[in-house]
Order: C-alpha cells, then sequence, then structure tokens
C-alpha cells in the first residue's frame, strides 16, 4: 500500500521511542487505577486511555518494558507477582502478543483473561523510488513479493533496511519468526530442523540490515532522520503497519510503499491480559475498560489515532488489505534457538568501541559500577532469553578505550565462535582492572574511536560507539570540533551512532548534541543501575 495519502486525513502518532524499551509510562485519567505491564509500543496509546478513563473511571497506570523482559519477568515471578515501580503488583499486561508468554507459561497459569483489543502486522517500507526500481509496485498494494524475494533483491540488488532487536523489541521479533516461517514454507509451525534448512537464505536476508533498534518507534524516528540527513539512509525498514502508516502521516522522509509479503506475516494483536493473581476488584475495572475499548468509539479513535486496525466488527477496516498469517512455533525451544541463532549465525556481528570515563570523578563507588556492569556482559549464555541476548555474542568485537586527560590504549576483544571463553574473561579482567584519576577529555576519545572503526575498514559489521563519562569535558576538543571531525568520516563510518550515557554530573545537553547529529540516543545512568543501561543499549547494537 501506498501510504503517502493518509497524511492528510489522520493525526500525527505520538511515537513509542518517547520512553526506553524499560521503565517509564503514563497515567491516564480515572479514580480507579489498573497496574499494567505495557509493551513499549503502546506509548501512542495515551489519548485513547485517557478518553477511555473518562467514559470508565477507570485510569491505566502503564509500566513500559520489552515484550520478551516482560514475559520472562512475568513467568519468574510465578504466583508472587510483579511489583511496579510504586512496589504494587501489577494487575495486567499489555504486550503486541501473548504467543511468547503462553510458550513460557504452558500451563496457562499465570493468565486469568485476555482480550485482543486492536491488531497491526510487521511488514516492509521501502522507500517508493527504490520499490519503483525493484519492480515492487502495483496501483496502491505492493503484491507479489515473498520473504525469499527481499533475500534476492539484498544479494542481488543491494537492499539495504532497518529491523529492531528481537531480543527487545517485538516488530523485530515477529519479523525474525516471519521470515523463518515463510523461507521454510511447510505449511506448519516451525521446528528446529526448518531453522537449519533455511539457515543460508536467512542469512543472506539479514546481510541487508543496516540498521538496528531496541524500540519500533526508536527505530522509524532514525530511519526518518537518515532519509533527512542522507548518505547513511536505507532503502527500507520492517515495522508495524500502524507505525509506518504514521510515520507516512508525519510527512517525514520519502514516500513509503508498504510492502506486503505474500507468503505470509505475524502479526501483533495486542491483547489487554488479566493477571491470576489480580484482586476482584481490578477483574472487575478490567471487565470494564475491555467492554469499553471494544466499543465503536474507542475501536474508531484507535484506528484514527495509532493506524492499527480494529477487532470489532462495527468499525469499518476497507482501507486495510488482506493478510496471511504465519503459524507461530509451538515450541519454546524453537523459539528460543532461533534468537540465539540469529545473533550467533545469522545477522552481521557488531563492532563496538566502549569510550569510558576513568577521570578523577570516577574514584570509589563510580568506577566499580562501571566494572560491575561491563563484566555482567561478560557472563556465560544462560538466563533467559532476553538476558542471553544482552551479553556479548560470539563472531562480536568489543573494543574498550577508556580515557581520562587523554585517550588510553584501547584493548580488542574478538569473541570467536566456539572459543570465545578465553576472550570473555580476558574482556572482564581489563575491565576489572579499570583505575580511576585524571581530566576528563571525552571527545578527544570519541574521535579516536571513530578512527579506529575507520582503520577496521567497510566490512560486514554493525558499528557502535557508547559514550560514558561522569563529568564535563575540560580537556582537550570540545563539541564543535569533534561535530567538526565527524562530518569528515569516511562513508563507512558516516553512519555509525554514538550512544552516550549520562552519570554523574555529565552534560546532558552536549550528549543529546552528540547523540542526535550521530544518530544514537541518550541513555539516562543518573535514575537506574548501570547495569541495567548497558544491558539496555545492547538492544541497539
Amino acid at each position: 500500500m501506498r501510504v503517502r495519502a493518509w497524511g492528510a486525513a489522520l493525526a500525527v502518532l505520538v511515537l513509542a521511542s518517547a520512553c526506553t524499551a524499560e521503565g517509564g509510562g503514563g497515567v491516564f485519567g480515572g479514580d480507579r487505577t489498573l497496574r499494567v505491564l505495557a509493551g513499549s509500543e503502546l506509548a501512542d496509546m495515551e489519548e485513547v486511555l485517557a478518553a477511555s478513563a473518562e467514559r470508565t473511571g477507570v485510569r491505566l497506570e502503564l509500566e513500559y518494558t520489552g515484550t520478551l523482559d516482560g514475559t520472562e519477568r512475568i513467568a519468574a515471578a510465578g504466583d508472587a507477582g510483579v511489583a511496579s515501580e510504586g512496589g504494587e503488583p501489577f494487575d495486567a499486561v499489555w504486550f503486541p502478543s501473548n504467543r511468547y508468554l503462553h510458550l513460557v507459561d504452558q500451563e496457562r497459569s499465570l493468565v486469568d483473561a485476555e482480550t485482543s483489543v486492536m491488531v497491526s502486522p510487521v511488514v516492509f517500507g521501502v522507500v517508493e523510488s527504490r520499490a519503483e526500481e525493484l519492480g515492487w509496485t502495483d496501483d496502491d498494494l505492493v503484491r507479489g513479493v515473498t520473504w525469499g524475494d527481499v533475500a534476492e533483491a539484498v544479494s542481488e540488488e543491494g537492499l539495504t533496511y532497518g529491523m529492531s532487536n528481537p531480543a527487545a523489541s517485538n516488530s523485530g521479533f515477529s519479523a525474525l519468526i516471519g521470515a523463518a516461517s515463510a523461507m521454510a514454507d511447510t505449511g506448519a509451525a516451525l521446528e528446529a530442523g526448518d531453522v537449519e534448512r533455511v539457515g543460508p537464505e536467512l542469512a543472506e536476508f539479514f546481510s541487508g540490515q543496516e540498521m538496528t533498534a531496541g524500540s519500533s518507534g526508536w527505530l522509524m524516528e532514525e530511519f526518518a532522520r537518515r532519509q533527512e540527513r542522507g548518505g547513511a539512509a536505507v532503502d527500507g525498514v520492517v515495522n508495524y503497519e500502524s507505525v509506518l502508516m504514521s510515520h507516512a502521516a508525519s510527512g517525514e522522509g520519502r514516500p513509503l510503499a508498504l510492502v506486503y509479503p505474500e507468503d505470509g506475516v505475524v502479526t501483533a494483536d495486542y491483547p489487554l491480559t488479566l493477571l491470576a493473581g489480580a484482586s476482584d476488584e481490578a477483574a472487575a475495572d478490567y471487565e470494564e475498560v475491555v467492554a469499553d475499548l471494544l466499543g465503536a468509539e474507542a475501536q474508531s479513535d484507535i484506528v484514527e489515532r495509532t493506524f492499527r486496525r480494529p477487532v470489532s466488527a462495527e468499525v469499518a477496516a476497507e482501507d486495510f488489505p488482506d493478510l496471511v498469517e504465519l503459524p507461530f512455533p509451538a515450541r519454546r525451544e524453537v523459539v528460543d534457538d532461533l534468537v540465539a541463532a540469529y545473533f550467533a549465525e545469522l545477522r552481521r556481528p557488531s563492532r563496538t568501541v566502549y569510550v569510558l570515563d576513568v577521570s578523577g570523578s570516577m574514584e570509589g563507588q563510580r568506577i566499580g559500577d562501571l566494572r560491575t556492569a561491563l563484566v555482567a556482559l561478560t557472563g556465560a549464555d544462560e538466563g533467559s532469553l532476553s538476558e542471553r541476548a544482552q551479553l556479548f555474542q560470539d563472531r562480536e568485537e568489543v573494543t574498550l578505550l577508556p580515557f581520562s586527560t587523554e585517550p588510553w590504549e584501547p584493548s580488542t576483544f574478538v569473541l570467536e565462535p566456539g572459543s570465545s571463553d578465553g576472550a570473555r574473561a580476558d574482556l572482564a579482567a581489563e575491565v576489572a582492572a579499570l583505575e580511576a584519576g585524571g581530566e576528563t577529555a571525552a571527545y578527544d576519545a570519541v574521535a579516536e574511536a571513530f578512527s579506529l572503526l575507520a582503520k577496521g575498514g567497510g566490512d560486514d559489521h554493525l558499528m557502535s560507539v557508547v559514550l560514558m563519562t561522569d563529568g564535563e569535558v575540560n580537556q582537550g576538543a570540545g563539541l564543535d570540533e569533534l561535530v567538526g571531525e565527524m562530518a569528515d568520516l569516511p562513508s563507512e563510518v558516516a553512519s555509525v551512532p554514538v550512544y552516550p550515557v549520562l552519570f554523574g554530573e555529565g552534560n546532558g545537553e552536549e550528549m543529546e548534541t552528540l547523540a542526535l547529529v550521530s544518530g544514537g540516543r541518550v541513555f539516562d545512568a543518573r535514575q537506574m543501575e548501570l547495569e541495567r543501561i548497558f544491558r539496555e543499549i545492547r538492544g541497539y547494537q
């Protein structure tokens, strides 16, 4: 579907990247409260939920998280329940899909009731001019293209795209399941043998992924920014149909053609889910909210404000094309193995330079927190699926570049498949030996990080820079000088994002500028544990 025409008719969507992948949230009107652990994609529902609260008197207190992480938190807590940031237990969860939750909770003991509220498939948005070059045009719908055709366009036509991290965001998770299921072409739920069989085709498909992100909203925003900046732009983006339509409504970037793979997609059905441990009062409030959200007024509001498909027959959905829904894997180990293979074998490996402040202001607990946070990422391959995906992965290249009065000598560790334990141990030892002292030459160190990446050449790695600093830059180059140097970077590193971590007395305004110029984003460790921040950044690498 060509979505340009939606822009004049519909309101601009508030994208989910206004929130981090974990934490934060919203409270929307009402006298009674239903506490909900929600996928970060639902941040665009603020106005819909505010209107619903006016009608029902029940406000939804949302705390945002990634779908896989939230699912695993609920499952790990069991009957005891997961506490919200305010200390009270959650009454409900609201993820884009409960499919993985039901694989984790085989007996459905954690769920009391669930109701689908709206629908949005994960599809391709391709820059319209690029789609025409590929022959992917057919009036207002792009049909006849399969997931295999996309892989072929990647290998033969150089098609590039962005997709969110499958272990951090449901849109990337759904795309991974969809691509593997379609390429397996068995007509049944994906099995372990199918994944191994189509591995080469999947690797071909993912070789075109040049952008990743921890949330579908931030991915779309950065896609639009790259279109405006030029040079580092990609041809398309894999995302929810609703997010792609909202992008068109915003008028940002070049027009997109929506490509619906004819061999099928995986759809988010957004089930509002009452947890088994919820009180009778919460259950009554849940029923009232669900009844309202399924009503014609709320369903129309959802379509108009968020571009998701209605589930109520009372609301027309003729503007949305028909879909072929792919079967979801029936066994948890199939999903876990597929996500693990994505990081270890299928996608392009990552190369990251960690630019680490070890100036005198880091003395004491701060340097201790930094050591703890980074050493945690070198851990063994154990824990939940999302926790394992946050660790340093096989094929990954990690460079430590500490700085104080000047950049230190960098140390690079390559996690070779089958023999990565030694590199993990060496990396952990290097981090543990960090000591604080001296001034703060952060921008000199970032410039050195880009120089190191440029020396690596234009190979197939997904590259990024993580800057952690706890104070004002008082030595070496200033921000303006660094930005000037970045403008002259060679093309292979021109699109490398910088992810600054605010810590201590770091300059928030300068860090925001650096993130915006480079295509990264700022992570604030002043209100959250540093280890949690570093784990969240992993969704963007």
